[in-house]
């Protein structure tokens, strides 16, 4: 009997696998977004919700990335982006850090499996955002799975982990003011400078436009991902809370009333349809002015 239920269940599975690439191939026909980038909340909430230990939403939540993952790349998405965890989150409590920080090692640990997700679709992993805010054994895991996934080249998944968007918008701005110093100190030393330094500091004429728009965004933690055409938040909420602030100013926001854990093939069809409407729509005023 056991044996006939389980075979009923792959039945099953395989029909549902089969079902959904069918509705990939009719949507592919329409434009396929670039960047989907996700703001994985609500896990919390589910947790309560479901009356369940502490931290179990958390690992509901995970499993529900996993096929969030599977739908993007398996519809031909090529980067995917999770707000995994901020800068703030420090801010809870110490015994709740543990068990995140915790849980993140344990999940990196999978993502180094020769059948994980990220192996099986040739998924490069590349952890964005302030790491030496995290503790030594995960920026660790999380260097060694940056260097094993390094190679692989169908696909980027950027994890934003010690994250907000201020965070990475000062990052830039100091480094390229520090690359841009260097620079004009080496062309003074050799005599090619052309008194770009100056006693009192830099020429007002030559001080113009040291630094360009192009000069701080090669330095964000999110240089290696274009900007997200899709931002997906869950549980109904329309705020980015310090997310991708730099990269979304032309991106479309997709919020279901879903918690986090809940999320499913069917929030991610109703992302795609929005988007290509939209798509659809603003093509078509651009063709009629």
């Amino acid at each position: 009997m056991e044996r006939i239920r389980e075979r009923v269940i792959q039945i099953y599975g395989n029909l549902v696998s089969l079902l959904q690439k069918c509705i990939f191939c009719i949507l592919s026909v329409g434009p396929i977004p670039n960047h989907i980038a996700f703001i994985m909340d609500g896990n919390r909430r589910f947790t309560k919700k479901c009356k369940l230990m502490e931290g179990a939403g958390h690992k509901v939540g995970f499993s529900a990335l996993m096929s969030m993952l599977k739908y993007c790349y398996e519809f031909g998405v090529r980067y995917v982006t999770v707000y995994a965890f901020s800068i703030e989150n420090f801010k809870r409590s110490p015994e709740e850090v543990q068990s995140l920080m915790d849980l993140m090692l344990k999940k990196i640990e999978e993502i180094l499996r020769k059948q994980s997700i990220v192996n099986r679709y040739g998924v490069r992993v590349i952890f964005s955002g302030n790491l030496k805010l995290l503790s030594e054994p995960v920026r660790l895991a999380a260097e060694r799975a940056m260097l094993a996934t390094a190679k692989n080249s169908k696909a980027v998944l950027s994890i934003c982990v010690a994250y907000t968007s201020t965070n990475e918008i000062m990052h830039a701005v100091q480094e390229s003011c520090e690359e841009k110093w260097d620079e004009i100190t080496l062309l003074n030393s050799s005599g090619a400078g052309y008194g770009l330094i100056s006693l009192g500091g830099y020429e007002q004429d030559e001080m113009d436009h040291l630094i360009k728009l192009t000069d701080i965004e090669k330095h964000m933690y999110m240089a290696a991902a274009p900007d997200p055409d899709i931002i997906i938040r869950t549980s109904g909420e329309t705020r980015l809370s310090n997310f991708l602030l730099w990269q979304s100013a032309n991106c479309y926001l997709y919020s279901p009333s879903v918690l986090w854990p809940e999320i499913g093939f069917r929030q991610f069809l109703w992302a795609i349809l929005n988007f290509q409407q939209i798509h659809f729509y603003l093509d078509k005023l651009r063709k009629q002015s």
